[in-house]
């Protein structure tokens, strides 16, 4: 039976109203009452309960600061999402050149063309404290706001400053949601370019407030070639494109493995599933990240390859990939021509 059906138990005792139909059970009676619309009226409904449910939709507002939203996601943990997006925020923030100077500043980010922050919202298992060598807490501004803390040039914010390492997070869904709102609203990032969102994996809660609550310039997807992985990323995408954020393409990660002794190559994960996929959404490939110890090494060590080995080939796939994510982003709002204002309509 239906849940918009009231049904009232009530022993020896029968209740008319609402073309209320009285049904015997055993000593007592079921009154079960029902209303017949007319289609006006169930229009009528429909609209009005959407009206209700936009209310509860929060409104998209910028994090101060910020120019650019790129996030990083995956339906599936384990196929690299995190390292994906460390390298690609410090892709992101390389000089023309692609190349890190010895001499620069880690604290400055001296010799970048452009400011990037990294936001760890992966809340129950927060990786970029260990992948950028980072350890501490947050301090606070004189407005109460928690600054990032900074290396390789990166402002980074994770939920790993503000816990211990290996105290687990029990949390419901509300005390989740509560931490994403002050991840989001109460970190001071200054004035970035590119702040690069490192999700967690799935299509839950945390992907819905994230893209609700801030406008987002595109997501990377990121997936290895394996089908049980490419069935989670194809959930993932079509997710965005569902609360309207453009997905720029797949990343294609683990795409292959060359022997370093006999440098066959062999695909560990499968061949070329990820493009099969992008064929499928109708979405480009960004590029293709290797199977290579050099980048497990790198992470473990908190020395992410695009900064530890700028000249390996692992580092200039991240490079590639960088490129064709700025390549595919809209324009900053700021970057259009202010004579825009005067046409008819603006």
């Amino acid at each position: 039976m239906g849940v918009w059906r009231r049904l009232l138990v009530f022993g020896g005792v029968s209740l008319r109203g609402c073309g209320g139909v009285r049904v015997p059970l055993g000593g007592s009676r079921l009154v079960i009452c029902r209303r017949q619309f007319s289609g006006a009226e169930s229009e009528t409904l429909k609209q009005r309960r959407s009206q209700i449910m936009s209310r509860g939709l929060p409104k998209q507002k910028p994090i101060e600061g910020v120019k650019q939203v790129i996030v990083v996601a995956s339906g599936k943990g384990g196929v690299g999402k995190s390292t994906t997006a460390v390298n690609l925020a410090l892709a992101l923030a390389a000089n023309d050149s692609g190349k890190f100077s010895e001499q620069r500043s880690t604290e400055t980010g001296e010799g970048k063309s452009k400011a990037v922050g990294l936001l760890d919202v992966d809340v129950y298992g927060p990786s970029i404290p260990k992948m950028m060598n980072l350890k501490g807490n947050p301090e606070l501004s004189q407005s109460n706001l928690m600054r990032p803390l900074l290396n390789y040039g990166i402002a980074c914010m994770s939920m790993g400053f503000l816990v211990e390492e290996t105290a687990p997070l029990v949390w419901r869904g509300l005390m989740v949601m509560s931490a994403i709102e002050k991840l989001l609203r109460q970190v001071d990032w200054g004035q970035l370019d590119y702040l690069v969102v490192d999700m967690p994996p799935g299509t839950g809660d945390v992907q819905l407030s994230v893209s609700q609550n801030i406008p987002i310039s595109g997501a990377v997807i990121v997936s290895t070639p394996q089908d049980i992985a490419l069935m989670d990323a194809h959930k993932g995408a079509e997710m965005f494109r569902k609360v309207h954020v453009p997905v720029l393409g797949l990343v294609q990660n683990m795409s292959v493995f060359q022997c370093p002794k006999c440098k066959h190559k062999t695909h560990i994960f499968g061949a070329d599933g990820a493009r099969r996929l992008a064929r499928t959404l109708d979405l480009d490939i960004l590029g293709d990240i290797p199977l290579h110890l050099n980048i497990r090494e790198a992470s473990d060590t908190g020395q992410p390859i695009v900064f530890s080995q700028p000249e390996s080939d692992e580092a200039k796939a991240y490079l590639r990939i960088a490129t064709e994510v700025v390549r595919r982003l809209p324009p900053p709002p700021e970057s259009f021509p202010k004579c825009l204002g005067n046409l008819p309509g603006l």
